[in-house]
């Protein structure tokens, strides 16, 4: 018996279709639809996959973030998909786009057999108005998550029963081994990170915000550093919270929606992302009060990654459509666990680069098996695993954007200061808060600055609401022999983690590598 094909289902019928058919899928006590991605509790980075075909050959960075895979290994996973669709009783079809800019936005079609991964991708991306399903036409991607079957380890290419396997010239991916339904959002970003690139424009695993007075600001971040929660400033206008493309005209969100971690999510620290937890958005991995049915957001028994996804509109004052001008403010957010980092630096252009490419934020204990002590973490111009072409090429992208539209670049500690994690303490949200607002007012950029030893990073000696002595990590740390041998500690981290970008870094950038400190000689 042929499934039966749900087309461009409403919220209100893809969260009734899953408590009907998903044995996990449950309401929150706030109309939420909850959901188990079951193995699978984040992506796969070590199964991505791209088609090496003679399109895309020459532009792609091979390597550990983009393995090869041929074209006659994908066509078999893709038919061991389709087979799959065609034993199932439902498959839903979804039809958005992507980039709200009409000019360079893509169509993008969602084959699924689970009514979650609907909701989600109908809420990350842009969803279609009535008018634009009829003229819809041919897609310009298709996804085919057919994640609840393993992929067929024996086909050439594969390490695993996980393949997420993208082909740039069939115009198509494939997901077999993860209900992850991350999966599908970030395959839609590295497909732009490569298109949008050969035309020009530089696409940005970052959040966004608008002022009142039309500035833009951006945030980039790797997970845990701020990104979603500093974007949603209730005095400015959310553009978006994860993927944008810096075009001719300005900033253009791709998605339509927002994907928050919501560890720790709380009323008080986040009201809006928190009441955008309602009917129509989807709670993932999340843990249930089995009586009252609210969420449990410090329950991490399933993962530490909970994620909450949910509608752009959502949050209240949420820029429609998601596009605005060039950026005034481009920030990099990065969680020092190790302590030794400013709350907030101003960078030069070289520094911009370098930062950029180096990607740099710290994991702290408890946060994976293993973890004793802070540990570093790189991800090339904050989102490695979706690079399709070399980290230096955007780098050279996002300096030429800044030296074009005369923009700000601030180097952001949303981690530790007074010593590394379990000595010193976490930076307050409210310090932090503080240091945006004065980045958005102007009156940062005005003040004077310090030059930081060794790292050659401007220091400002004042911001308002934020007390001086945390501004310089030499000052807010006690035991300063102990700060001089983890800061040259660190330093040899940035040094050794940037040698597999300086052959092809500008002497520039090389420059801005942080250096040892001889306290002897300060």
């Amino acid at each position: 018996m042929a499934p039966v094909y749900y087309r461009n289902l409403s919220r209100a019928q893809l969260v009734e279709h899953a408590l009907r058919i998903e044995f996990d899928s449950k309401l929150t006590n706030t109309g939420a639809l909850s959901v188990n991605s079951y193995a699978k509790k984040g992506r796969s980075p070590n199964d991505k996959r791209i088609v090496d075909t003679e399109d895309v050959r020459a532009d792609v960075d091979w390597g550990k973030v983009n393995i090869k895979l041929s074209d006659a290994s994908f066509l078999q996973l893709r038919a061991r998909a389709l087979d799959f669709f065609e034993r199932k009783e439902q498959i839903y079809q979804v039809d958005c786009f992507a980039g709200h800019d009409p000019r360079y936005r893509l169509k993008i079609r969602i084959f699924t057999t689970r009514p979650y991964h609907a909701l989600f991708m109908k809420n990350m991306l842009i969803e279609a108005t009535a008018a634009e399903l009829e003229s819809f036409g041919s897609p310009d991607f298709v996804i085919y998550n057919a994640g609840e079957l393993a992929a067929d380890r024996t086909v050439p290419g594969l390490t695993s029963e996980t393949c997420v396997a993208l082909n740039f010239k069939r115009k198509e991916q494939v997901i077999l081994g993860s209900e992850y339904a991350g999966e599908m959002k970030k395959g839609v970003l590295t497909i732009m990170m490569y298109l949008m690139a050969k035309q020009g424009h530089l696409c940005m695993h970052a959040s966004a915000n608008e002022g009142k007075s039309g500035d833009v600001s951006v945030f980039f971040g790797l997970s845990g550093t701020g990104k979603t929660t500093l974007s949603a400033d209730p005095h400015r206008a959310l553009i978006g919270d994860d993927e944008h493309v810096w075009t001719d005209r300005g900033v253009v969100n791709i998605e339509g929606g927002c994907y928050a971690k919501a560890i720790g999510l709380s009323a008080e620290q986040e009201p809006d992302i928190f009441r955008a937890v309602r009917f129509g958005a989807v709670a993932e991995n999340c843990v249930l009060n089995p009586v009252t049915k609210a969420i449990d957001y410090n329950d991490i028994s399933l993962t530490e990654n909970t994620r909450v996804a949910y509608p752009l509109n959502f949050i209240p004052g949420a820029k429609e459509p998601a596009v605005a001008g060039h950026p005034k403010n481009v920030i990099f957010l990065t969680n020092d666990a190790f302590g030794v980092m400013p709350p907030v630096a101003k960078l030069t252009l070289a520094q911009a680069k370098f930062w950029f490419v180096t990607g740099y934020t710290a994991k702290v204990p408890g946060t994976e098996v293993g973890v004793k002590e802070p540990s570093p973490t790189f991800s090339a111009c904050f989102g490695g695993p979706f690079l399709v072409m070399h980290p230096t090429y955007y780098g050279e992208q996002l300096a030429e954007k800044l030296q074009t539209h005369n923009a700000d670049c601030w180097l952001i500690n949303t981690g530790w200061c007074g010593g590394k994690f379990g000595v010193g303490s976490r930076i307050k949200l409210r310090f932090t808060r503080a240091i945006i607002d004065a980045i958005h007012d102007g009156s940062l950029s005005r003040g004077q600055f310090a030059e930081m030893p060794g790292w050659g990073l401007r220091i400002p000696t004042a911001c308002k609401n934020v007390p001086s002595e945390l501004l310089n990590p030499l000052t807010a740390w006690q035991d300063k022999k102990l700060f001089y041998t983890t800061i040259n500690g660190v330093a040899k981290m940035f040094e050794s983690n940037f040698q597999k970008y300086s052959a092809k870094a500008t002497s520039d950038v090389k420059a801005s590598i942080p250096k040892a400190i001889n306290a002897s000689k300060l």
